[in-house]
């Protein structure tokens, strides 16, 4: 995989000498630390704990999970290995309900262990199944962001939410992947970005990626979204999703809706940027996607300083459901589709 192409100069995952090398987005923007693991539940617990965050980039960090558990197992048969494989896969998907990349990953390595005939086999199986799945993540998010590209103007300014980079999705990303993708053509492309409360994504994320891209970027808080959208400011929203269901409503970080709400009501087009593997052809609506709830105190503490008195409670949707309605298109891999879906993986 050529790396200059897909993604700029930092790999927010890779895979090394049969270990997993991540870098912790707990820690950014003020330190870049990177971490080596060979051992599965440190992978299970950087995903929970959004040391590893971003839909695309939790389904590798699953697939690599996976390869990492499968060289813990002690087996004395195949049947054996499954089953404590079974095990691990179980332990990695309920660490992050919503995201759909992050079963479709596990899915498609449990797939590949059923088919290997022996122990070593099924060991070296996965690791080359994960391998796969990152470059083509990575390929699936440079193809989506050359599109997205392709409906821009020359000049632009776009308005995202949360953190959609190479952070979040491998390759370029995807809504920030297309913003990439349309600044390195040249085109003069100007960024709003939401702080994304309650963990700050954009603030901490997005601005860290955008300026080392090089494109100007400008910091709102989340309640500015309708301001800027209403005076004139913003030509195109595009955001990130979690999970796609066949009829286009989409799950994608808490704030989306309202969002897209805000958008429909100035006219500004609404557009959603995912690879193939975030659309779940297993679920026909919004109503059918488990939005995981947080701590609280991602809501009551700002980097662990409480902000409230002592005592106040506090709910943590880390997700809401945006209706297709309110959505103008979907930039995939595959091009610009609108709902309803087929099955986008076949």
């Amino acid at each position: 995989m050529n790396k200059n192409k897909y993604t700029l100069n930092y790999q927010p995952i890779e895979w090394r000498d049969h270990k997993v090398r991540f870098l912790d987005q707990t820690l950014l923007p003020h330190e870049e630390t990177y971490i080596e693991t060979a051992d599965y539940m440190e992978i299970a617990t950087a995903i929970k704990e959004l040391k590893v965050r971003g839909a695309p980039l939790i389904g590798v960090a699953g697939a690599y999970g996976m390869a990492l558990g499968a060289r813990q197992i002690y087996a004395r048969s195949r049947a054996e290995m499954l089953r404590k494989l079974h095990d691990i896969a179980s332990i990695l998907k309920i660490t992050r309900p919503t995201a759909r990349n992050l079963f479709w990953a596990i899915e498609r390595m449990e797939k590949v262990a059923k088919a290997g005939k022996s122990i070593e086999g099924i060991i070296i199986d996965l690791e080359n199944e994960a391998v796969t799945i990152h470059r083509e993540e990575a390929e699936a998010t440079y193809r989506l962001s050359e599109y997205g590209a392709g409906l821009l103007p020359n000049s632009a300014t776009i308005l995202t939410h949360c953190n959609t980079g190479p952070l979040a999705a491998t390759g370029l990303g995807t809504a920030l992947g297309v913003i990439i993708y349309a600044h390195r053509q040249g085109k003069s492309i100007k960024v709003y970005a939401d702080e994304t409360r309650p963990l700050l994504q954009g603030a901490r994320l997005t601005t860290w990626e955008l300026q080392k891209a090089g494109i100007p970027v400008t910091l709102i808080t989340d309640s500015m979204a309708g301001h800027f959208l209403h005076q004139g400011n913003i030509d195109y929203v595009i955001v990130g999703a979690d999970r796609i269901a066949l009829n286009g409503d989409t799950a994608n970080k808490i704030g989306t809706y309202s969002l897209a709400v805000l958008a429909k009501e100035n006219n500004v087009p609404f557009y959603v940027a995912a690879p193939s593997s975030t659309f779940d052809a297993n679920i026909k609506s919004g109503e059918e996607i488990i939005v995981e709830i947080r701590n609280a105190h991602e809501v009551t503490e700002i980097g662990g300083v409480s902000i409230v008195p002592y005592g106040i409670t506090a709910v943590s949707p880390a997700f809401d459901v945006t209706p297709a309605k309110y959505i103008t298109a979907f930039i995939t891999e595959k091009g610009i589709i609108k709902p309803p879906f087929g099955d986008l993986t076949a």
